[in-house]
């Protein structure tokens, strides 16, 4: 009998602490909830590098792809050669520059 002159004396006082603890269990966890912000979050970011990779990868398959094709391009293929090998025509001085890493 005790307890329930308790909660009648006090019963909005439980009902608000009651709806308090719900609202803050409900912000730090659930589907909508803080945790779950963060662990989205960095996510995303785990997809958007993903991303990026897989973009480059794709782009560098088709640079490749479009070497093997039947027509060659000779002008990406001069400017590969000048870029890779260091390749330069005869009577063409070729000067290497080189940069601080600061």
């Amino acid at each position: 009998m005790q307890i329930l002159e308790i909660f009648k004396k006090n019963y909005h006082f439980l009902f608000i602490a009651f709806l308090f603890i719900y609202i803050i269990t409900n912000l730090l966890d659930g589907e909508r909830g803080l945790i779950s912000l963060f662990e989205k979050k960095n996510k995303l970011k785990d997809l958007e590098v993903k991303k990026t990779t897989l973009t480059k990868k794709i782009e560098t398959t088709e640079k490749k792809n479009l070497l093997l094709s039947d027509s060659i391009d000779l002008d990406y293929l001069e400017i590969l050669l000048r870029e890779k090998l260091f390749y330069g025509k005869s009577n063409e001085k070729v000067y290497l520059i080189q940069q601080n890493e600061n």
